[in-house]
């Protein structure tokens, strides 16, 4: 793949943890939970093989845990603690970047959401943020897991929903007489491993945006997670021990990294987004 992109006409954003605090909440829940049993907190070194995974990911927590819990009883058991949802909050940067996409692109970023948590859930995390619904609201294009359409469909790393993300997006423009977007016209906002290897499969652009402990354990792995390298054919990745000297003092936590092949950047947060970068332009 080459490094001469096309104008970015579409940007598409994962929900948890990169457009609000929730998977602190997460983290929290699942404390809770291990407590009940007397495990240990749950470290990042084993989050970054779930997160975004769906039951495959549940079934890794479990097994490090050595929880007697089936998938079932585990998701019974985080639905006591959703009260806690009700205190999410957007991310640094959010706001801004969400309003300016909206109201001052020229020609307008067509915007979507894509998220494997269910609707439902979204709706508990977001009920309470105006800026949320404000932005997308239902009649926008908004994928998530529990999608009619995504039934039979595979969670991320698999692309599926970024695709379909991309079929409503087109089935919406095409309705409007406008062009149909090509899947590298599309600019992803992800922060987990499995969400950004799941839009480089969908030949998209992507952003990722790491929790700060998912960027501790990634340290000197930066670039593996950038070019989607991490985790292939369902074979689990390794974050317990952390990349090679040199490529910790290269990749240091804090820098903007761009992958080696210009599909994929790191960034600490969504604050001072660099736009016009990707060809959006602003009108102020």
């Amino acid at each position: 793949m080459g490094t001469n992109f096309p104008l970015v006409r579409a940007c598409i954003f994962d929900v948890d943890g990169t457009l609000l605090n929730s998977e602190d909440i997460y983290t929290k829940i699942y404390n809770n939970i291990l407590r009940e049993y007397g495990k240990p907190d749950y470290p990042w070194s084993i989050k970054a093989t779930q997160q975004s995974r769906g039951t495959p990911g549940t079934l890794r927590l479990i097994e490090w845990a050595q929880l007697p819990l089936s998938v079932s009883d585990w998701k019974a058991k985080e639905k006591a603690h959703i009260d806690l949802f009700t205190k999410s909050k957007l991310l640094p940067g959010i706001s801004t970047l969400l309003q300016t996409l909206k109201t001052q692109t020229s020609p307008t970023i067509k915007l979507a959401l894509a998220s494997s948590a269910s609707r439902q859930s979204f709706s508990l995390k977001t009920s309470h943020i105006s800026s949320i619904s404000n932005i997308f609201p239902e009649a926008f294009c908004r994928i998530f897991g529990d999608d009619p359409d995504m039934t039979g469909c595979e969670k991320k790393p698999s692309p599926d929903i970024f695709l379909l993300a991309l079929k409503r997006l087109n089935d919406m423009l095409v309705a409007d007489g406008e062009p149909p977007l090509k899947a590298e016209e599309c600019l992803v906002f992800e922060d987990s491993i499995a969400g950004v290897e799941s839009a480089r499969r969908a030949n998209m652009r992507v952003i990722w945006v790491p929790h700060p402990g998912l960027a501790e354990v990634c340290r000197g792995r930066e670039m593996d997670v950038l070019m989607g390298r991490t985790e292939r054919d369902g074979e689990r990745p390794d974050f317990s021990a952390t990349g090679l000297e040199e490529e910790k003092q290269n990749l240091s936590r804090g820098k903007r990294i761009m992958s080696e092949d210009g599909w994929a950047e790191m960034r600490v947060s969504l604050e001072n987004f660099p736009y016009e970068e990707y060809g959006i332009q602003l009108t102020f």
